[in-house]
């Protein structure tokens, strides 16, 4: 089972056979993981890849341009990891999850 690894927050965890990096992150069981449309017309799920193999599925180019694409950038809810994942999250999700990451202090 792939790995992910979010840079951010130093938190790791593993992704079931074809399953999505946002459902893997949601099996974390934390509070902080914001969820939308989980099917890439929403946004909320941007983030990173920073280095790995995944298949991307369709998103909206309306929350992800082809630049951004190009860049990394993707929807943690269409996107399935191949391999080990490195990720930073970013947008509205980063605020969400870096208010609650088991380092943050309040």
């Amino acid at each position: 089972m792939p790995r992910i690894s979010m840079l951010d927050t130093g938190e790791t965890y593993q992704c079931r056979d074809g399953e999505t990096v946002l459902a893997g992150m949601e099996r974390l069981g934390r509070a902080g993981i914001p969820v939308g449309c989980r099917g890439g017309g929403c946004g909320v799920c941007k983030i990173r890849v920073i280095s790995g193999e995944y298949d991307g599925r369709k998103m909206s180019r309306a929350c992800i341009t082809r630049e951004e694409e190009e860049a990394g950038l993707v929807l943690a809810c269409r996107v399935v990891p191949r391999f080990d994942l490195q990720v930073e999250i970013v947008g509205g999700m980063r605020k969400c999850i870096m208010k609650h990451a088991p380092h943050h202090d309040q």
